[in-house]
């Protein structure tokens, strides 16, 4: 009876003082907008391969699956041994290792980046004026005829003044080479690396906003990532967090920061046995990098490990078993993407990220259905915690873990729906909640 009754309604205070207070919060709202859009909701690749600028060739993305495939014919050419060597459960072993398989005969690498920073290092400028045009012309023609990577670009040299001007230079033929081939496309992506003052950031784009102008192209088209090997790039001189200061610097430009493992790690003093993405000085960096990236859109990616997987079948274990466990390590702390530096990195990472999504699918889909039917459970999800269930799930399906048909099944969901829960509204509800 008492939850019918019609409660008497009252209020205090007028329609004008919520006005004043809205007007008075317009600037924070309009700056809330601008600095924190959110995700951008595009594709995150896994992983990103960095291959000398010498070194690629048109078949570099097929050699690579090839080589991996190579290796776990020889090192665990099925099911079992593979879950042997990473300890993946009875149940996982079967899709995990299918799933590797049809990965690196269909689509070995998700990212590609042609380097022309420490992989490539000092060449004589005609030879690097060469190399920069041969991987435009390379890349072009790749995203044409329906062979590249869904990500490829080049990572130039940094904004330091020994090197400047051959950076500039490498990046001008590269990008009017691709426009002289056709266009820039939609996979393009950049690297500016050693970054130390949010002013370099600056200097790129302005930089692009030149060759924008001079092309015709759409204000902002060039996006880059930033790539954070360096002490100053996370504590400035004066105490603040110079990466912050470095997102809001690209003008909107910045789509990821990119953990350099071993410069960072020498810039701080660890000693080359010791300097990993699990030592504490790596983690402490990429937390600094997730709080400063959080909301804006510009996402966070792990570095790498140099141990790579070749040899005896014993020292090739041993490798995988290690690059497996850093990958798993930081996908549970968010960083959904990493470096690899070898062909033989190809499965395990395949592996862990394939078992990262398929072990927490069943109870992510039916957290995901009970929140969306507002029916009980055993855990009280909030409109956050739905978006990263429906973001989990999304990551799912773009790397190949999930199929939208097996999520369909077990959510009832489309994939416009997870869609919808992963980028809620401001305010904390999504445009099904509300």
């Amino acid at each position: 009876m008492g939850q019918c009754q019609q409660e008497r309604v009252t209020t205090t205070l007028r329609g004008a003082v919520s006005e004043a207070i809205g007007a008075s919060l317009a600037p924070v709202d309009a700056e809330l907008e601008r600095r924190y859009p959110g995700d951008p909701g595009t594709r995150q690749p896994v992983h990103t391969v960095y291959v000398p600028g010498d070194v690629f060739a048109a078949d570099t993305m097929r050699s690579w699956g090839g080589a991996a495939l190579a290796a776990l014919d020889e090192h665990a050419p099925d099911a079992a041994s593979l879950a042997a060597v990473l300890s993946l459960p009875d149940e996982l072993a079967g899709p995990v290792h299918d799933r590797v398989r049809a990965k690196l005969e269909r689509e070995p690498v998700e990212d590609l980046r042609v380097d022309f920073e420490d992989g490539y290092g000092a060449r004589p400028d005609p030879e690097e004026d060469q190399t920069a045009a041969r991987a435009a012309r390379l890349i072009a023609e790749a995203f044409r005829d329906g062979t590249a990577a869904p990500y490829m670009g080049i990572r130039m040299k940094c904004m330091e003044a020994p090197v400047r001007d051959r950076g500039i230079r490498t990046l001008d033929i590269f990008l009017t080479g691709l426009v002289e081939a056709g266009g820039l496309p939609r996979g393009l992506v950049l690297t500016l690396p050693k970054v130390t003052y949010p002013e370099q950031v600056t200097a790129l784009v302005r930089l692009l906003e030149e060759f924008e102008k001079a092309h015709g192209l759409e204000p902002g088209r060039i996006g880059f990532e930033i790539q954070i090997e360096t002490s100053q790039a996370i504590l400035a001189a004066d105490g603040t967090a110079t990466v912050a200061r470095m997102i809001q610097a690209a003008e909107g430009r910045a789509t990821g920061l990119h953990y350099g493992t071993f410069d960072y790690s020498a810039c701080l003093g660890v000693s080359a046995a010791y300097q990993s993405s699990d030592h504490p000085a790596a983690d402490h960096a990429k937390a600094v990098m997730q709080v400063a990236a959080a909301g804006t859109g510009v996402r966070v990616c792990d570095g790498s490990t140099n141990v790579l997987p070749v040899g005896p079948t014993e020292k090739v274990h041993e490798a995988w078993r290690l690059h497996y466990g850093l990958t798993r390590r930081a996908l549970a702390r968010a960083y959904y993407q990493g470096w690899d530096m070898h062909p033989g990195h190809l499965p395990t990472r395949y592996a862990a990220v394939f078992a990262f999504y398929r072990e927490g699918f069943e109870q992510a889909a039916a957290r995901l259905v009970r929140y969306a039917a507002r029916t009980g459970g055993d855990v009280m999800d909030e409109p956050a915690t739905a978006k990263a269930l429906s973001g989990y799930l999304l990551r799912g399906l773009d790397c190949g873990a999930l199929e939208m048909a097996e999520v369909a099944r077990a959510t009832g969901l489309t994939r416009a729906d997870l869609e919808d829960f992963a980028r809620p509204r401001r305010g904390g509800l999504t445009a099904s909640a509300q």
